[in-house]
């Protein structure tokens, strides 16, 4: 297993920086007013900064900003760019090697009858997760909010009614590592349960490359009308596999980061460790 205890446990204080830094953003405040929240010394909090997210503090929280969002939904191509470089299929998503496989009408009717779902919970660079595998691909993922890993499970259980559920971290904790270190030539493979609608909205959601974010009316426009920006907002709010289907890099037309099911404060940590990592390469 990679070592993501200690990226984890920091995830656990990044949040709380966020937070602050989100119900004082009027204020501004700098560096050691944050670390002096969170109950560490500027030098400390220099250090569990880097550590997690491998850039400075001041550099990170810079892409939290409004006018961060702004400028990334003015300069971004959105999906078109993902077409320019070649990946045409819906099917890939381009940073972590994806392959889908939508469940059939049948199957989605079914809930999972007849189906083995392995799961287990793991940490990752952004707290806790849940995550779940049948015999085609990752099924499910969410990230346990408030240490509420029933309220997961409860979730998993309804998106796979009729499932057989068996818990077996040891089976699925190198798919969290390769989630989080992808290997090239090595495919994750996902496997959706979802309406017709949701799926295209999902699959454009996976033509996004990593970095770059769009908006519920640009992905409308992609999918069907632009008029039917509502619809894909509840799409994206349904999406079974967070950070995979990256629907955190769905912005509001303003260039507000808007709400996320797993808190704001990780829906910015996961975009602000993005733009970081884009902006080095």
């Amino acid at each position: 297993m990679a070592n993501f205890d200690r990226l984890s446990e920091d995830y656990t204080r990044i949040e709380q920086a966020i937070l602050y830094i989100e119900s004082n953003s009027n204020c501004q405040p700098n560096l050691g007013e944050v670390a002096a929240h969170i109950g560490l010394s500027d030098y400390h909090f220099q250090r569990l900064f880097t550590r997690w997210a491998g850039i400075s503090p001041k550099r990170f929280l810079q892409f939290l900003t409004k006018e961060k969002a702004k400028q990334l939904l003015f300069n971004s191509n959105l999906l078109d760019a993902t077409y320019q470089s070649g990946l045409s299929s819906p099917g890939r998503l381009h940073d972590l090697f994806v392959q889908c496989d939508a469940v059939t009408p049948g199957e989605f009717k079914s809930k999972g009858r007849g189906m083995e779902i392995i799961y287990g919970y793991h940490p990752t660079p952004f707290g806790e997760c849940l995550i779940a595998l049948t015999v085609r691909g990752i099924c499910f993922f969410g990230f346990v909010q408030n240490g509420d890993r029933s309220g997961l499970l409860a979730e998993l259980r309804h998106v796979w009614t009729n499932a057989t559920l068996i818990k077996d971290p040891f089976h699925t904790e190198s798919t969290v590592d390769h989630i989080f270190l992808p290997v090239p030539g090595a495919p994750l493979a996902l496997h959706m349960r979802g309406t017709n609608f949701q799926i295209k909205v999902w699959e454009a959601l996976l033509r996004l490359p990593s970095g770059r974010v769009t908006t519920y009316k640009t992905i409308a426009e992609q999918v069907c009308s632009g008029k039917a920006a509502r619809a894909v907002g509840g799409a994206v709010a349904h999406n079974p596999l967070a950070y995979l289907i990256p629907c955190h890099r769905v912005l509001r037309k303003l260039g507000e980061f808007g709400g996320y099911r797993y808190g704001s404060a990780r829906k910015k940590a996961i975009l602000a460790w993005e733009m970081a990592q884009a902006d080095d390469a």
